[in-house]
C-alpha cells in the first residue's frame, strides 16, 4: 500500500466500529483509482501493527471486503484488489447511514459480548432448525402458489393457542392468535387496530425504550410510571394519569429490573382497565424462559374483562433471526386486527412459520427451554460472582446481569467506550424516559463466553469502568 498515495486513518471515539472504518477506508480508495486492481494490500498483522489495534478487528474488515468481491485473498499473494470489480460495487461508494438516536446507539446498534436480547449461539439447536426449515420450504414451494393467510398458518396458530393453555394458562381460540414479525411486529399491529391517537399511555418507568417509541409514533402521549419493588406502581398511575387509553407492562418479569407484578397489583389494573373500557397491552418477553422460579401466571389468564391484549415472542426462547411472534386478542377485537393484518401487517414467512411449528409441536421446543433454563441460570450466576469479585453489586434479572455503578459513574459513556473493545453492555438509564429520576448501572447479557474468555471480558469491563469513573 502506497503511503503516498493512500494513507488509513482511524478514530477510536467514533460510532461506527473499527473494522467498519477499515473497510470504508479501503472501499473508497479501491472505488476512487487510489488501489488499482491487483494493489497489493499488507497483511492483516503488518496493518494492525501500523494501526495500533488487534489483528483480529483488521482481518474482519479484510474478510468482509473478500465477501463483497473487492480484494482476494490467498497464501500465496496474501490480499490484493481484484482485477475485475464488480459492478455493483460503486454502491460502496457511499457510505452507509446509521442512525444516531439513542434508539439504535443503545438498543439496535452495539454487538460484543453481554449483547442483551440474543440466545447462547453455542448450544443453539442449529442442525435441527436448519433441516425443519429445509424441508418447510420445500412444503411450501410445493403447494399451490396462491397468498397465505396474513393472520398466520392456521396449524400454528392452534398449535401456539394450545401451547399457550398448558404453560401460560391462557384459554383462547386460535381464532384470537395472531402470528406476527415478533414483539414489535405485533405491537404495531395492535396499535395500528386500536387507533388511540392524542390518548394517554401508562409505560413502566424504566422500560423497554423501543416499545415506548412505538406508542409515540402511533400518537399517544406516553406517562412515566414508576416501577418500585413490586413492579409497576397502579396507584400512582391512578392518581396522575387516571385518564389513559392504555397501559404497556411486563407483569411476568418486568423488563429490565426482574420482579414479578403480584396479585393485587394485578387485580387493580385489571379493574381500572374494565371501569373506563381501557386497554391493557401485557408484554410477555420471556414467556416460560424465567430462571429462578416456575413461571408466573400472564396476567391475560387472569383477565375475566376481556381488557388485555398478550404479546409473545420466540425471539428469547428460540431466536431473534426468526423475527416471530404472536398476539393474543380479546375476541372483540378480533375483526379490526384482522383487517390490520390484510392491509398493513402480514404474518412472516410461511416457511418460517412451518418451521416453528415443527419444533412446536415435535417436542423440541419444550427440550430446548429446559436446556436453555440451565445454561442461563448456570451463567447468570457465574457472572454475577466474577462482576462481584471485582467489588460491584450485582443483581440477577432473568437473561441479563445488573451491576451497579461507582457514585458519579456515566453508564452511557461507558457503554458506548466499552462497543470499541468488543463489548456491549446496556446502559441502564437508557430505559429511562427523557426528563425523570434515573439510576445509573449496566445489563449484562448472560447469553455469552464461559470460563477464561467470560474472565477476560469482565476484566475489559472492568477496566473500563475504572477509567471512566
Amino acid at each position: 500500500m502506497n503511503e503516498k498515495k493512500f494513507k488509513l486513518t482511524i478514530a477510536s471515539d467514533a460510532r461506527v466500529s473499527l473494522s467498519e472504518q477499515i473497510r470504508r477506508g479501503i472501499t473508497e480508495a479501491i472505488m476512487s483509482g487510489v488501489l488499482q486492481p491487483g494493489a497489493r494490500l499488507p497483511s492483516w498483522i503488518d496493518l494492525a501493527t501500523q494501526l495500533g489495534i488487534s489483528r483480529g478487528t483488521v482481518k474482519t474488515a479484510y474478510e468482509r471486503l473478500s465477501d463483497e468481491q473487492l480484494v482476494e485473498m490467498s497464501r500465496s499473494r496474501g490480499t490484493c484488489v481484484v482485477e475485475n470489480l464488480p459492478l455493483s460495487s460503486a454502491a460502496d461508494t457511499v457510505p452507509e447511514f446509521v442512525p444516531t438516536s439513542e434508539l439504535y446507539q443503545n438498543f439496535l446498534f452495539p454487538t460484543g459480548d453481554f449483547q442483551m436480547g440474543i440466545p447462547a449461539s453455542d448450544v443453539f439447536p442449529v442442525p435441527l432448525l436448519s433441516r425443519l426449515f429445509a424441508a418447510s420450504a420445500r412444503k411450501v414451494m410445493s403447494l399451490k402458489q396462491v397468498y397465505c393467510d396474513p393472520r398466520g398458518e392456521n396449524e400454528l396458530r392452534r398449535e401456539i393457542a394450545g401451547q399457550l393453555t398448558l404453560s401460560r394458562r391462557i384459554k383462547c381460540h386460535s381464532s384470537q392468535v395472531f402470528v406476527t414479525t415478533g414483539f414489535t411486529g405485533g405491537l404495531g399491529l395492535v396499535l395500528h387496530a386500536l387507533s388511540l391517537q392524542g390518548k394517554k399511555a401508562w409505560v413502566e418507568n424504566p422500560g423497554f425504550p423501543p416499545a415506548r417509541k412505538a406508542l409515540a409514533l402511533a400518537g399517544l402521549t406516553t406517562v412515566a410510571i414508576p416501577v418500585d419493588s413490586q413492579g409497576m406502581d397502579i396507584e400512582y398511575g391512578i392518581r396522575h394519569a387516571p385518564d389513559a387509553s392504555i397501559a404497556l407492562v411486563t407483569p411476568g418479569q418486568q423488563a429490565p429490573l426482574g420482579m414479578t407484578l403480584p396479585p393485587e397489583r394485578r387485580n387493580r389494573l385489571l379493574e381500572w382497565a374494565n371501569e373506563g373500557d381501557r386497554w391493557i397491552i401485557e408484554d410477555d418477553y420471556l414467556g416460560e424462559l424465567q430462571l429462578s422460579r416456575r413461571a408466573a401466571p400472564s396476567l391475560a389468564a387472569q383477565d375475566t374483562f376481556d381488557r388485555v391484549i398478550h404479546i409473545g415472542s420466540f425471539s428469547k426462547t428460540i431466536s431473534p433471526c426468526l423475527r416471530m411472534g404472536f398476539v393474543v386478542v380479546p375476541p372483540s377485537l378480533v375483526e379490526a386486527v384482522a383487517d390490520v393484518a390484510a392491509c398493513l401487517s402480514p404474518a412472516p414467512d410461511p416457511a418460517i412459520q412451518l418451521t416453528v411449528l415443527a419444533f412446536l409441536n415435535g417436542g423440541h421446543f419444550l427440550r430446548h427451554l429446559r436446556k436453555m433454563k440451565r445454561v442461563y441460570h448456570t451463567r447468570s450466576l457465574e457472572l454475577a460472582r466474577i462482576m462481584g469479585n471485582f467489588g460491584y453489586k450485582t443483581h440477577i434479572h432473568g437473561l441479563s446481569v445488573l451491576i451497579d455503578l461507582p457514585d458519579g459513574a456515566q453508564d452511557k459513556a461507558i457503554a458506548h467506550y466499552a462497543c470499541h473493545f468488543g463489548l456491549a453492555p446496556s446502559p441502564l438509564s437508557a430505559w429511562y424516559l427523557p426528563n425523570t429520576s434515573s439510576r445509573a448501572g449496566l445489563l449484562l447479557g448472560v447469553s455469552g463466553k464461559e470460563g477464561e474468555p467470560l474472565i477476560q471480558a469482565c476484566e475489559r469491563l472492568d477496566s473500563i469502568i475504572r477509567k471512566l469513573s
